[in-house]
């Protein structure tokens, strides 16, 4: 609900300035977030699919945001909201086993809500209630992505 009111009072603001809402995906990079929450217990070992493992994963690598940001930015056509996501959304299980390859570890212990919660606060909803998400009004305006899937945006990050 804090999100939804945030975006109808900048989307007010379209009859005097152009106005970009950028809905932002799981963002992977080494520096912050969950992923970075997440890291430690898979490097031990520990990491496991949570919940389900159906739940979507949304995801976007920190690259593809700085670049798409700067796109919305140079392009004054663009206004309106846009996710900022990459192209190919994966579900919980194929996340945590990707994860699990990039750091060669294994992905046989489950992750309870519970933990996870304590671990990441509000931020664990992304893993817990997440959603398919795709960036088309990105693509329709011309953007392209440099990491379209998973496995090569883990590989960048984990091999830089």
């Amino acid at each position: 609900s804090v999100c939804a009111k945030w975006e109808e009072l900048a989307l007010e603001c379209q009859g005097i300035t152009r106005v970009c809402v950028i809905r932002i995906g799981l963002v992977l990079g080494l520096n912050g977030g969950a992923l970075k929450k997440m890291l430690l217990p898979f490097k031990l070992g520990a990491g496991g699919v949570v919940g389900s493992g159906q739940q979507g994963m949304s995801w976007i690598h920190r690259d593809d945001l700085v670049a798409l940001i700067l796109f919305l930015l140079s392009h004054s056509e663009c206004e309106g909201i846009y996710n900022a996501t990459a192209p190919n959304p994966v579900s919980n299980r194929e996340f945590t086993n990707a994860l699990g390859t990039a750091l060669s570890r294994p992905t046989l212990i489950p992750m309870p809500g519970v933990v996870l919660n304590l671990a990441l606060g509000e931020m664990s909803q992304l893993l817990l209630e997440g959603q398919y998400v795709y960036p088309d009004r990105l693509t329709q305006a011309g953007f392209s992505f440099r990491f379209t899937h998973l496995n090569e945006a883990l590989s960048n990050l984990f091999d830089s």
